[in-house]
């Protein structure tokens, strides 16, 4: 039998659900552990709906189970809330697998924006300039916030507003990813602004990014299946 296997009166033990604790969110594998499964439902009705999604109507559990059992499948309680509670006919064991691993790539997914620094002077030359962008640049597409720090050395604090003049291109060379969320403050010798991500933006951008790879990989595809035509 490919699901849960059945517990007996002469005691046997159901097997306990396993978690793989190295991967699994301590949340997620609660959940899973409260789930009510086959000979645990124990109450007097419940809403059954078949592996296919079809509603099977309202029956006693062990009625339920004897389905799941001629299916070689299990009974598995999805929504204890509801009257009756409704039970799902599954694959117990594939359910808990899927479960685990649209969590592990949830986590995979989710990344914590952190504050990036990088600092400027107010005569940084061209190749400077664009190497500092492109970090800024790396550092918003994937999340993080930019804090960028103006500074000023001797008597260039009586010009303050030449390193203006670069934060102020800075917004424009990078607005097509960002948002400004703090803008300029003079604090002693320092200037400093602070950039987030537009995600939006960074999404429309991924995606143009995308098509244009997929587009990318047809065209040479057709070039290499032509060549190979033109040779055979």
């Amino acid at each position: 039998m490919r699901g849960v296997p059945d517990s007996s009166a002469s005691g046997e033990r159901e097997p306990s659900v396993r978690i793989d604790h190295d991967h699994a969110d301590n949340k997620e594998e609660a959940r899973l552990r409260q789930l009510r499964v086959n000979e645990r439902i124990r109450i007097a009705q419940v809403r059954v709906i078949g592996e296919d999604g079809a509603q099977l109507g309202v029956m006693a559990p062990s009625d339920a189970l004897r389905l799941a059992r001629e299916r070689e499948l299990d009974l598995v309680e999805v929504a204890p809330q509801t009257n009756p509670p409704v039970c799902r006919i599954m694959n117990f064991n594939k359910f808990r697998y899927d479960e685990q691993r649209r969590e592990r790539e949830a986590k995979r997914k989710h990344h914590v924006a952190k504050l990036k620094e990088v600092k400027f002077k107010p005569h940084i030359g061209a190749h400077d300039y664009q190497v500092k962008l492109g970090m800024l640049t790396r550092f918003l597409m994937r999340g993080d916030q930019a804090k960028v720090t103006m500074v000023y050395r001797g008597r260039e604090l009586a010009h303050t507003e030449l390193g203006r003049r670069i934060l102020d291109r800075l917004v424009e060379d990078l607005k097509a990813i960002s948002k400004v969320e703090r803008t300029p403050q003079l604090e002693g010798r320092f200037m400093t602004m602070v950039f987030g991500a537009d995600r939006e933006k960074i999404k429309r951008i991924e995606q143009q990014l995308a098509r244009q790879k997929k587009l990318a990989e047809k065209a040479s595809a057709a070039s290499t299946q032509e060549g190979a035509t033109r040779h055979a």
